[in-house]
């Protein structure tokens, strides 16, 4: 009996000082990997030094590895996301409006929303290398976290809040324009719906009282994993064909194609 109870006893301390020294190692672990983040050649890629460097490392935060931590006060970058996304938007509202000062309300709004759209921060989030330091829990690590087009654009909007929260609106501003400079250079005012020939086609015909134009496939060339689809819109007596390696992608040359038709037309 005795015997017994000394070999439980022994066991109970065993798996109490294993999950011990479990716990202490993932809490440093945790610890050294939060307090010793070394974004040094981050900030020289961003062109930003931070003075609050709590700031920056709030901002790095996703909210997987708040929650796998064991520390007491480890805060994710959520509300940044949320602060960072309404400066992003302000200054390149601001941007717009001063660069095409002639275009109205509907296209600039397009444009911006192409800028600010998911895979375009995503993008520049990517240009900056965020991906390689962002703090992440294991789960999302494992699942790619840090190449996910949604985790990336929210991070980039996170960091943008951390420099107006530590350098004011003139920082954030400097950074942006550094960022999306060539990007407002490079659009094209003919263009101004970046490619959604449906919605411009769509909008000359609901212009002119015509009915919606029809799309219709008519012919998929090719294998499976190499496939062109060849689409056919119908608008006003006028037909014009597209291809493209989706439907998607056919539509929108068949419109492309359709609205230079109709312009000729309608001199529009």
């Amino acid at each position: 009996m005795f015997f017994a109870a000394f070999v439980i006893s022994g066991v109970a301390q065993w798996r109490s000082g294993t999950v011990a020294r479990r716990g202490a190692r993932r809490n440093r672990y945790t610890s050294t990997r939060l307090d010793s983040l070394d974004t040094s050649a981050f900030e020289q890629r961003l062109g930003y030094t931070f003075q609050q460097r709590e700031l920056l490392r709030r901002a790095l935060t996703h909210k997987s590895y708040s929650h796998e931590s064991r520390e007491g006060d480890v805060r994710h970058n959520e509300t940044y996301e949320f602060l960072g996304d309404s400066v992003l938007g302000f200054v390149i509202g601001d941007l717009l409006f001063r660069e095409f000062p002639q275009l109205d309300e509907g296209a600039l709004s397009k444009m911006k929303a192409f800028l600010v759209s998911a895979p375009s921060l995503a993008a520049k989030a990517r240009d900056y290398g965020m991906g390689e330091v962002i703090l992440l829990g294991v789960g999302e690590e494992k699942t790619g976290g840090r190449k996910k087009d949604s985790l990336l654009a929210n991070l980039f909007e996170a960091v943008i809040a951390a420099v107006f929260l530590d350098g004011g609106i003139d920082a954030a501003r400097q950074l942006i324009e550094r960022t999306f400079n060539e990007d407002i250079r490079q659009i094209d005012q003919q263009d101004l719906l970046f490619r959604d020939y449906k919605t411009a086609l769509q909008e000359a015909a609901q212009g002119r009282g015509l009915p919606l134009p029809e799309y219709r496939v008519v012919d998929e060339v090719g294998p499976d994993h190499d496939k062109v689809f060849v689409v056919e819109v119908k608008l006003a007596g006028l037909t014009a064909r597209g291809e493209g390696s989706s439907k998607k992608e056919a539509q929108q040359q068949a419109a492309r194609q359709a609205l230079s038709d109709f312009g000729e037309q309608y001199g529009t």
